[in-house]
């Protein structure tokens, strides 16, 4: 249409899509002389009464996309819950948390079946005031800042927070339409420096420098229970590893998709389980060495 031939090169649009291509040049394959320390050390903050199945899918989730160390905060007496059903991972209760040297860890992860009482509230401010590197916040944490709204400058810079469009209207207000949402996201994670990941089909990932991706993977079978769970695991597993947080987000939000999809074709949308796209993550990196 006569343009100029290096007008397109050099224009970068704000909206794109994470497809394979992109995702292939932000991972990073492990180099042979490693050890567990290369990988980092994450904290996961997570469950109570009723819900310590979100923090073990959370931690197992964050251990199997490349943590080198998990240590899941759970309440006291769900302590042996956790060593039981995931021996990998170490555990400490919610009262040791006052005790602990937050720069131990390399990223954390903090809400999933955590409940909204004012003991989760305050712990979920502990961990937001205390740990001053990008950190993850999902569902119950997400709900707790929906009460809390000045609580979110207190969260630490280029944080990642994952809501779904429910939890996104609580947290930023109601939208017209999925558009206007969108600009919404785009908004609020630049006025709050965050990492928006806005799930649902096509995933958006809205970043504070004012772009956004679209994520290409998944599927309607990812909709059960836990599904969110699982990426918050992900995302603070690949913080510990150090990617940055825009890299940690499309490459965890495309991994969580891709598993969901080699889980579908072995499984069925409708029997697909959270504890599935844990399995098939795996597969899902094998996907990422392919050529």
């Amino acid at each position: 249409i006569g343009l100029h031939p290096g007008y397109v090169p050099d224009k970068k649009p704000a909206l794109q899509l994470a497809d394979e291509y992109l995702i292939k040049a932000i991972y990073q394959p492990r180099k042979q002389f490693s050890h567990k320390g290369t990988f980092g050390h994450s904290l996961i903050v997570a469950g109570s009464k009723g819900k310590m199945g979100a923090c073990i899918l959370s931690s197992r989730a964050c251990l199997h996309s490349g943590a080198g160390l998990v240590t899941s905060a759970v309440p006291e007496w769900g302590l042996p819950v956790i060593q039981t059903a995931f021996p990998e991972a170490m555990a400490i209760s919610f009262g040791d948390i006052d005790e602990i040297n937050w720069e131990a860890w390399q990223s954390v992860g903090s809400g999933p079946g955590l409940g909204t009482g004012h003991d989760a509230g305050q712990l979920l401010k502990k961990c937001i005031t205390s740990f001053k590197k990008p950190m993850v916040i999902d569902a119950d944490g997400l709900n707790i800042l929906s009460l809390n709204k000045d609580w979110l400058t207190y969260i630490p810079a280029n944080s990642i927070i994952t809501p779904h469009p429910k939890e996104f209207e609580r947290l930023f207000g109601k939208s017209n339409n999925d558009y206007e949402r969108l600009e919404l996201a785009q908004q609020n994670a630049a006025k709050f420096n965050l990492y928006i990941v806005l799930k649902g089909h096509k995933t958006f990932i809205a970043c504070p420098k004012g772009t956004g991706y679209f994520n290409t993977t998944g599927n309607a079978g990812m909709a059960t229970a836990g599904s969110g769970d699982v990426l918050t695991g992900i995302l603070t597993g690949l913080l510990a590893q150090s990617y940055e947080p825009e890299k940690a987000c499309l490459l965890g939000v495309y991994l969580h998709g891709l598993a969901g999809d080699i889980a579908v074709e072995n499984l069925s949308q409708e029997a697909m389980v959270a504890s599935d796209l844990i399995h098939y993550l795996g597969r899902a990196y094998l996907e990422l060495l392919t050529v």
